[in-house]
């Protein structure tokens, strides 16, 4: 899942959900927001195929594999409260949802590529693991390389995200402070989380 190259267009009109960003998907769902080959309006789904959906959504959108949404759900499982709660913070708190959020990037899959190509550092070292999960304290930058910067520098300028509370975003420095954890309401993506925490605790 978390290389997934197919039409981003036709998963955000069978989802029914902006789970990726990019110009050409958005443009897809709101020309024709059912699924890719049907004509007539949508199916009504089982209570499982709700769930699923549900699952998809997150898994696409945070760009995780089966296993790493297994990983971070035993994570929650593990804490005492909402488990739900629990699991969609821990996606919130990866380095690529980080330099998506900061608006250094016009999607996640931008900021991932950003990533795995050296293009970050994180408290000083540069890394190339988009899955890392950040705490408060953590601070991200981008790698002091002429290059990199000019790449960044219109995608940094031209973002209009909403501002996060919980991140210290410098963007005439390229830098991005982790200053408290994510909560309930920083969570990025509209989804019945309910619906998949019954449906992985099966």
């Amino acid at each position: 899942m978390g290389r997934y190259t197919g039409p981003k267009g036709r998963v955000n009109r069978r989802l029914g959900a902006i789970v990726f960003e990019n110009a050409g998907a958005i443009r897809a769902l709101e020309r024709r927001n059912t699924p890719p080959g049907m004509a007539e309006r949508r199916r009504k789904l089982s209570a499982y195929g709700t769930a699923h959906f549900e699952k998809q959504k997150i898994k696409y959108y945070y760009g995780l594999r089966e296993a790493q949404l297994r990983k971070y759900f035993e994570m929650a499982r593990a804490k005492k409260g909402n488990t739900g709660e629990f699991l969609l913070l821990t996606c919130e708190r990866r380095l690529d949802n980080i330099v998506r959020r900061a608006g250094f990037t016009k999607s996640r899959l931008q900021a991932r590529q950003g990533i795995v190509h050296r293009h970050f550092q994180l408290n000083g070292h540069t890394v190339d693991i988009p899955s890392i999960l950040v705490k408060p304290g953590d601070v991200i930058t981008l790698r002091n390389r002429p290059n990199v910067k000019e790449l960044y520098a219109d995608l940094v300028e031209s973002a209009s995200l909403p501002s996060v509370d919980w991140l210290a975003v410098d963007r005439s420095g390229f830098e991005i402070r982790v200053m408290a954890l994510p909560t309930a309401t920083d969570i990025s993506l509209p989804v019945e989380i309910g619906l998949v925490v019954a449906l992985m605790s099966r």
